[in-house]
């Protein structure tokens, strides 16, 4: 039988890797929306307003699933990790509460007025609401990511009696990788949803859909990949260099070395034993991983074995990271291809739209294989220094566990299968509308007045 444990991190890793899916693609997306809005309000051109309705109708289910499914995040810490919140609940719960108070109250108020207002107050009203949501999204990305940062780089806090009591609140949120992570994130939300919107942009194109709305969305979408994607590579070389500072047996799970060495190779590909404490099949740069880390070709880093049961796991933490790689290097060929084709001949050939509609949920797999090498890097830690994992499991009974976890997973089968069936659902249906026209704009509200109120 597996035990609780085990049961329990299995069950944990289900659901934040079901829940993180949603939040990258809102983040981000609602800064898109408010583009789209933005622009119509200063040209009056309806192709704007008919992109801004499509997304908004994706984002409002996306963020409905986002905030479901975050909702069993805050059970978990009670009912499979009560030793968590007794040692640094005193920080943890704050963090959690200022998102919730400065973020998930900007998005509850205004989302209403986002999703139903347009025809209801003055258009200014309405893409001011839109940017509200927008910032709110972006501010529960900034508090989410302090807490994980801190417990990954904990500072500003002192322990008393096995309990962790803050300090600085200051170094707190701001502790050392906490800048690298969430411009990281930020950056991987706005590629995920740059993807989502060119795939589903190319499959309403492929399925005949010759309107101005999705070209136009599509050419937004792939300029924005287009930037990002590098940006993403040099933040995190910058976050690699932070991270070999801080948690050097995360890197050297990540890059498969075992022994402390200069000069360390890169390993394009492997098959690393613990058992051993060595890597089979290896295909290797030489000295090409000193470089990146240390910038210099004979710099040192230091092996798995200098930490010896205080390194993670490390086959899924080789193996997430290449995948993460590999992931993000072809949306920078993707994007620039696409990008670079479009600027020439203003569309697309059948083959490249058909590989954006392979790519829409790229975003999502190169999302979940850089969180695991986040989370499982961390390992043994669930609080670096301060509480591992298995300190703070629960120590209820196997059965328990493993009847939730069935149904979490159960239910997330789904709605996966739902959200997905949905999304393509209202691409066909797009498809089979009629360009907006000039009466179908959304116009100011006007007021009665004194001389109209009684007709």
């Amino acid at each position: 039988m597996i035990e609780t444990l085990m049961l329990s991190r299995i069950q944990f890793a289900a659901n934040i890797s079901f829940h993180i899916l949603f939040p990258t693609i809102t983040i981000a997306l609602s800064w898109f929306l408010f583009f789209f809005k933005l622009r119509f309000d200063q040209t009056g051109e309806p192709v704007w307003m008919r992109a801004y309705r499509f997304w908004v109708k994706i984002f409002a289910i996306t963020f409905a699933i986002g905030v479901v499914t975050g909702i069993t995040m805050s059970f978990q810490f009670g009912t499979n990790w009560p030793k968590y919140m007794e040692t640094v609940g005193n920080i943890a719960g704050p963090l959690l509460g200022y998102e919730i108070l400065t973020a998930f109250f900007l998005e509850a108020g205004f989302l209403g007025i986002m999703l139903f207002g347009i025809r209801r107050v003055s258009a200014r009203v309405h893409t001011l609401s839109t940017l509200i949501v927008a910032i709110g999204t972006t501010l529960s990305a900034f508090w989410i990511i302090a807490l994980n940062s801190w417990m990954h780089t904990p500072q500003g806090h002192e322990m008393r009696d096995g309990v962790a009591f803050p300090v600085d609140w200051l170094a707190i949120i701001f502790n050392p990788s906490f800048p690298y992570r969430l411009t990281h994130m930020l950056i991987a939300s706005g590629l995920t949803a740059a993807f989502l919107i060119a795939g589903i942009s190319a499959y309403r194109l492929l399925k005949g859909d010759d309107k101005k709305a999705p070209k136009l969305t599509l050419k937004i979408a792939l300029t924005v990949a287009m930037f990002l994607t590098p940006l993403q590579i040099f933040m995190g070389d910058l976050h690699g260099l932070n991270t070999l500072e801080h948690q050097p047996q995360k890197i050297a799970a990540m890059e498969g070395i075992w022994q402390t060495q200069k000069g360390a190779p890169l390993l394009l590909f492997a098959i690393p034993d613990e058992q051993q404490k060595k890597n089979h099949f290896e295909i290797a740069i030489p000295k090409l991983a000193s470089l990146i880390l240390t910038h210099d070709l004979e710099g040192e880093i230091k092996g798995l074995n200098e930490f010896e049961g205080n390194h993670p796991p490390v086959a899924p933490v080789f193996f997430a990271f290449r995948i993460m790689m590999g992931v993000g290097m072809l949306m920078l060929i993707i994007s620039w291809v696409s990008r670079i084709q479009l600027m020439r001949n203003n569309v697309l050939p059948p083959w490249l739209l058909k590989v954006l509609v392979a790519m829409s949920f790229s975003g999502w797999l190169a999302t979940l294989a850089g969180w695991y090498v986040t989370e499982i890097g961390r390992q043994p830690w669930l609080v670096t220094g301060i509480l591992t994992v298995k300190d703070a499991a629960t120590t209820i009974a196997p059965a328990n566990v493993g009847l939730s976890l069935a149904m979490y997973l159960t239910l997330y089968v789904v709605l996966m299968v739902a959200y997905l069936h949905t999304l393509f659902t209202m691409a066909n249906r797009a498809v089979e509308i009629e360009e907006i026209t000039e009466d179908e704009k959304v116009k100011p509200v006007i007021r009665p007045t004194t001389a109209n109120k009684g007709e």
